[in-house]
């Protein structure tokens, strides 16, 4: 009778199961996720002009997705609302926290957070482009766009404001601050990448 127990040669030439790829790792990797950009949301200033704060959370949401990919980033960024949902202080500690912080002036940006992930994951796996960083660089743009027009549109419905407003208040004053982000998030995503691949 011919044994059925592999040899251990056998077993050496089978890949070894990588932690990030098994569940604990996975639900690991998302835990940490969260806590990356809680921490960069507390670093936020507030402007006197608007509810929305000069804040590092949207360049983490978007090396979240970069570097998870979509399902992942989704799921990451769901946890993390959820987190905050529940009164964890994961969000800017400049607002009220919780459900009223998720349902005020600036929740259509939080809200946004996991679809924002998913697009810049998605976008950085299935473009064409030869340069990681290009690729990278793009996906943060349009994830970035995306996240623009959600907490634009949700803070016109909150505060009743015209389209003149919400430029003023919601989108012109953070251009700058968006494309020094991008850049970072496209130059950090791309270089681990890179480091992966070698």
């Amino acid at each position: 009778m011919q044994s059925t127990i592999p040899s251990s040669s056998t077993l050496a030439q089978q890949p070894s199961r990588s932690v990030a790829e098994s569940l604990p790792g996975r639900i690991a990797i998302a835990f940490a996720a969260t806590i990356f950009v809680a921490a960069c949301a507390h670093v936020s200033i507030p402007l006197p002009f608007t509810p929305v704060p000069l804040t590092l959370q949207n360049f983490a949401v978007l090396l979240v997705g970069l570097m998870l990919g979509p399902v992942a980033g989704f799921s990451a960024m769901a946890l993390y609302l959820a987190e905050g949902a529940m009164g964890m202080p994961v969000f800017n500690p400049n607002a009220a926290g919780g459900l009223l912080q998720l349902l005020g002036p600036t929740g259509g940006y939080l809200l946004s957070y996991p679809f924002v992930a998913a697009l810049a994951g998605w976008a950085f796996r299935s473009l064409r482009l030869k340069s990681l960083y290009g690729r990278a660089a793009v996906a943060g743009t349009l994830a970035t766009l995306l996240l623009f027009a959600c907490g634009s549109l949700w803070i016109a419905q909150v505060m009743h404001l015209s389209a003149s407003a919400v430029w003023t208040m919601s989108v012109a004053p953070f251009l700058p601050g968006e494309i020094v982000k991008i850049a970072a998030a496209a130059g950090l995503a791309a270089s681990i990448r890179s480091l992966r691949q070698a």
